[in-house]
């Protein structure tokens, strides 16, 4: 296959023309019968070829509108002309005396200085006043140059929306992390000085039962901070990055009722009412338990953020097909708009009517990644009576 430009220049040439071929073994073939024909012209006819691989520079194609290959395009003199086809060799015979006598007439017109300079853009132009022609070589170089200084300013946009979530991002962090730090610290104290004032003699003041409750309450609260880290640093990855899973043979009955017992608590600040819908007999998944764990732990979290005080919530596994097991959770809350049910899961996406809630906008987003990562699908609906209710699904161990 010939460069990805190639270039064959006459100085003295006026005419100007760019092939375009592709990496298909016909389009070598094409390449070869062209460039020969017009070497046999070349002696009689100076012009300025260059060869360009679409597949190396996509920008050009774009630039010149090509809709297929080969293509033969002649630049200069104007106006400019596209030849396409399997019938390229013809189709220049046909029109290669015009094309001579446009560039008798070009050059006609310049030597007596009533014609303006030639060139494929304004920039081009711009960047050579004093050129007779314009060379391809150098607004080829153009584009180029344009196509990568539009590159840079979209990653430059992306930098500074990543550097201005981050700032955003640790202000709330900071925010956040204060709530269970202060609750986890209040409960640990309570728990040390009794446990101190009984050494010392003392009488115990705690019940066994408030002990317990006290210690239930600090693992909440550790849990809940752990999982604020988690879930920034792992989309801190990017969503390019590839998850470390572990999948094996994990039954879901026992890990539902487990995450539903470790957040107890926060359905009981808030009153809420737990139904439950996860059979004895379901089929075992094949799925990393942590992994799972986490995507179970910030759907609830999202749940009870937005179900009212006293509102209801349900989780439920349906074995769906013999490969795929579903399971939902779902609330009474305000639900997730139609027009917004795609994007909810893109990286710090949030609703306009959540900006002043907690949190960051990344755990649906961790959640989809975690569910592609196990060849599941995940998505957003609305219960018949209103709220919102998360589906996702996993494929049954075999």
């Amino acid at each position: 296959m010939q460069a990805a430009l190639e270039k064959y220049t006459d100085s003295e040439a006026s005419l100007q023309l760019l092939l375009f071929v592709d990496e298909r073994l016909s389009s070598q073939k094409d390449l070869q019968q062209i460039s020969s024909y017009l070497e046999t012209l070349r002696a009689e006819y100076p012009f300025e070829l260059m060869i360009v691989d679409v597949g190396e520079h996509p920008y050009l194609a774009e630039h010149f509108k090509l809709v297929a290959t080969p293509s033969l395009i002649k630049i200069h003199p104007k106006p400019r002309q596209i030849l396409a086809g399997t019938n390229l060799v013809a189709q220049i015979k046909n029109w290669w005396p015009r094309w001579q006598h446009s560039v008798e007439e070009y050059e006609a017109d310049f030597s007596k200085d009533e014609f303006p300079l030639p060139s494929i853009s304004s920039q081009t132009q711009e960047a050579m006043p004093h050129s007779t022609t314009s060379s391809i070589a150098s607004s080829i170089e153009l584009m180029q140059l344009s196509d990568e200084i539009f590159r840079l300013k979209q990653e430059k946009e992306e930098l500074l929306e990543q550097l201005q979530f981050k700032d955003k991002v640790m202000s709330m962090l900071a925010h956040d992390l204060r709530s269970p730090l202060t609750a986890a610290s209040l409960a640990v104290e309570t728990l040390g000085l009794d446990q101190q004032k009984q050494q010392n003699g003392g009488v115990p003041q705690l019940t066994p039962a408030l002990k317990a409750r006290l210690f239930e309450q600090a693992r909440t609260q550790f849990r809940s901070m752990d999982r604020m880290i988690t879930d920034l640093l792992e989309t801190g990855r990017g969503s390019g990055a590839e998850l470390n899973i572990r999948p094996h043979k994990l039954q879901l009955n026992p890990l539902c009722q487990n995450v539903l017992a470790q957040m107890n608590e926060q359905f009981i600040l808030k009153s809420h009412q737990i139904e439950t819908d996860i059979p004895q007999d379901l089929p075992c998944v094949y799925a990393d338990e942590e992994l799972l764990r986490q995507v179970l732990i910030n759907l609830l979290d999202n749940a009870i953020k937005y179900t009212p005080f006293g509102g209801k919530i349900q989780v439920s596994v349906l074995h769906r097909t013999t490969q795929k097991i579903q399971m939902s959770v779902c609330d009474n809350g305000p639900g997730i708009p139609e027009e917004n049910r795609d994007r909810i899961f893109e990286d710090h996406f949030r609703l306009k009517r959540d900006e002043a809630k907690d949190g960051y906008g990344l755990g649906l987003s961790l959640c989809q990644r975690i569910v592609r990562a196990h060849y599941g699908r995940i998505w957003v609906d609305s219960t018949p009576k209103g709220g919102g209710c998360f589906h996702f699904t996993l494929p049954i161990y075999r």
